[in-house]
């Protein structure tokens, strides 16, 4: 069977939720070859192997921490020549995006970006793709060299599948371009405890209706009790109620967790394109002919000041 490279997103050897789906999808295809870099790489070889990778490449250099993005794309340039896979898989984050098209222009191959599921077929892998706000689902294949594919969390189920997950020592030479943009500073983000936006399984989102940023303490408890992410409209971002860092849409992040809620959100077009590919959408809206609607799965038509604390409460005392 085929190999199939798949690029780890770990932090300090803690492998990320993505990389673990992307196993999944990557044993449809051929067997999972596990590339690991920078501080900790050989610490995400336990994990790898539980959740099907065969070989994990690993590989460290003081590089990968003080220079962006060209150093990686040298050692996933150097683990396909080494391993000569039947598909690249790698996580659709920014930087994942730009390490894929760096990498599939340096290999002379189609890459496929955003995609949320994967199958094998005779002419190489088919990836299935949500476009133009979600109101199409396409399927595609790279006709031209290897694929290099981007893969949107929450397109897979996490499936532990033990395999060899044996350690390999990946021989990297950076290139010239590798020192071009350094990295002078980093200042760590607040911890909220709750998911990253767009790995959560849940995301409570407000938009305009909250109504003050005073108000998203309503959005955040509701969040809090299902273990949830929180996100925000445009309208909620650009009036300085939240911050953009959690803004879903079209100019902000896009999710697809397990369920969605939308509390306070119209449902323009610019929304819709972020949160339309979520598994169940539930909306909260005072406005029975907001256009969020339209594509629920379930509706409450109420005023969010009343709706939101009832449901936080229901779900604590069933926790309970």
């Amino acid at each position: 069977m085929a190999e199939v490279l798949v690029y780890v997103d770990h932090v300090d050897g803690a492998v990320r939720k993505p990389t673990l789906e992307l196993l999944t999808l990557a044993r449809r295809i051929g067997e999972p070859v596990a590339v690991a870099l920078g501080s900790g790489a050989a610490d995400t070889a336990a994990a790898l192997a539980e959740h099907g990778a065969v070989k994990v490449l690993t590989h460290d250099a003081a590089e990968y921490a003080d220079y962006l993005v060209v150093p990686k794309v040298d050692a996933l340039q150097a683990a396909y020549e080494a391993v000569s896979p039947a598909a690249v898989l790698v996580p659709s984050s920014a930087e994942g995006k730009e390490i894929a098209a760096r990498l599939a222009l340096r290999i002379g191959s189609g890459i496929i970006t955003d995609a949320i599921d994967l199958e094998a077929s005779d002419e190489g892998p088919v990836a299935t793709q949500s476009v133009f706000a979600a109101s199409f689902t396409t399927k595609s294949r790279v006709a031209k060299g290897t694929p290099v594919i981007t893969v949107k969390p929450n397109s897979a189920a996490v499936e532990a599948a033990p395999a060899a997950g044996a350690v390999e020592a990946l021989a990297v030479t950076f290139g010239a371009l590798a020192t071009g943009t350094k990295v002078t500073g980093r200042t760590p983000r607040e911890s909220t405890g709750r998911p990253e936006l767009t790995e959560a399984a849940i995301v409570v989102s407000g938009g305009r209706g909250v109504n003050g940023s005073e108000n998203f303490a309503l959005i955040e408890s509701l969040a809090d009790s299902l273990g949830a992410a929180v996100g925000a409209s445009r309208a909620a971002v650009d009036a300085g109620w939240y911050p953009h860092t959690n803004q879903v849409g079209q100019t902000g992040k896009s999710v697809s967790p397990q369920l969605y809620i939308a509390n306070g959100i119209s449902g323009a077009i610019q929304h819709r394109a972020g949160m339309q590919t979520s598994k169940t959408i539930v909306a909260v809206n005072k406005d029975a002919e907001a256009p969020i609607f339209d594509l629920v799965d379930y509706g409450v038509v109420g005023d969010l000041f009343d709706v939101v604390p009832q449901l936080t409460e229901e779900i604590n005392a069933r926790k309970g």
